[in-house]
């Protein structure tokens, strides 16, 4: 998780919202990113599919091996689980929760569907404050800098 928070920050540093993901497979990294929608013009950017791009590109197959583990700074949306569920992670840890979107747990649950072919272990809290923390720090910012740029245009 500190890989995927470190990634969060690197999103943030480009002004994305601070959200880091990392793909493992035997004690390694087979793919990480961080949101990126607004610097590729791509709503689909989120930090889960952008290391589900990269595991499946590396690995050359759609489907990820048994066993792999996602690790994401905050609890995924319906888009990213339904990529999860397609790609076969086997577990996905996250560590804050999104009360407003999030679909492992706080508004709903698909990994625990029964209509799915697949499904996921779901562990939540890992370096929750952190994250947390992380993104309350950047809305903030992102809110301080529209508010001086209202008062610059008035």
């Amino acid at each position: 998780m500190k890989e995927a928070l470190k990634l969060a920050k690197q999103g943030a540093e480009r002004e994305e919202v601070p959200v880091g993901a990392v793909l493992v497979y035997n004690q390694q990294i087979i793919g990480q990113g961080f949101n990126e929608p607004i610097g590729r013009c791509d709503a689909t950017a989120h930090a889960e599919i952008v290391a589900l791009r990269a595991a499946c590109t590396r690995l050359k197959n759609y489907r990820l091996p048994l066993k792999t583990t996602l690790y994401v700074t905050l609890e995924p949306c319906t888009m990213c689980v339904g990529a999860m569920i397609h790609a076969r992670v086997d577990r996905l840890v996250y560590a804050a929760h999104e009360p407003r979107a999030g679909m492992v747990g706080s508004q709903m649950n698909l990994a625990e569907q029964p209509f799915y072919n697949h499904h996921m272990q779901v562990d939540a809290g890992l370096c929750r404050e952190h994250s947390s923390q992380m993104l309350k720090d950047f809305f903030r910012q992102r809110r301080k800098a529209a508010k001086a740029n209202r008062k610059m245009s008035d």
